[in-house]
């Protein structure tokens, strides 16, 4: 790792003690142009000289979206500006997406293993999305989560019978679309009363046991096919 620039933005002094002691004993490449405990001195800072990387908390003055805009705005003005966010923000699991979404090249909360030179060479190398522990335990558990419900769907299509114009249908009734609506949708070649035949179909799949007596309408159908994982409740979208 080549030497490099850095800017830390922190306003907890005792953190900010920690993590420059981080840098002088761990990454001897570093060399601490400025610190700055807000928004405002930092700017100040970054009109003085530019880093190669910004060490950037989140929640400064107790605002966690400061920290957002000063990574967005940094990647708008200056993208070879590595950003490294380095937070105690470590349950707000939004603010990560937000950060991210603004542009910055990894996060590293502040448990677990705390801030390495192996995170800090991974982004001054270019790799990009660097996190620590902490949080690539929480990505790969949504990661795993994420896939058994896909392999939950799949095996519920196969099981109950399910063609993709069933799914069409159910997915449409989901959103609301009234049986007339959905049989003007492209590649839907049906109408009202064969929709009607179809509905009374997917009763007959979903419920093979009745409904303890009571009639199945089409909320009913469509609640049904969310618990089966027929439908994907997190991607509803429309047919054109």
């Amino acid at each position: 790792m080549d030497n490099f620039k850095v800017i830390v933005v922190e306003d907890v002094p005792l953190e900010l003690k920690g993590t420059l002691g981080i840098i002088k004993n761990d990454i001897p490449e570093a060399e601490i142009i400025g610190t700055a405990d807000s928004e405002l001195a930092y700017w100040k800072l970054l009109k003085q000289q530019k880093p190669d990387l910004l060490l950037l908390d989140l929640g400064l003055g107790g605002s966690t979206t400061i920290g957002v805009e000063i990574c967005r705005q940094t990647k708008e003005m200056h993208p070879d500006i590595k950003v490294l966010i380095f937070t105690g923000e470590i349950l707000n699991e939004k603010l990560w997406v937000d950060v991210l979404d603004a542009g910055c090249d990894g996060i590293i909360l502040k448990s677990g293993e705390l801030l390495t030179r192996g995170d800090v060479a991974s982004v001054m190398d270019g790799k990009r999305l660097v996190f620590n522990q902490p949080i690539l335990e929480k990505v790969v558990e949504r990661f795993k989560r994420s896939v058994n419900a896909q392999l939950m769907r799949q095996e519920a299509l196969v099981n109950y019978e399910i063609d993709e114009y069933d799914e069409r249908f159910l997915r449409h009734l989901a959103l609301g679309y009234t049986k007339e609506q959905i049989t003007n949708l492209r590649g839907m070649p049906f109408g009202v009363k064969s929709l009607e035949k179809r509905q009374n179909e997917l009763v007959q799949k979903l419920f093979p046991n009745g409904n303890g007596g009571i009639g199945i309408n089409a909320t009913r159908l469509v609640v049904r096919a969310c618990e089966l994982r027929i439908l994907d409740i997190d991607n509803l979208q429309p047919d054109e």
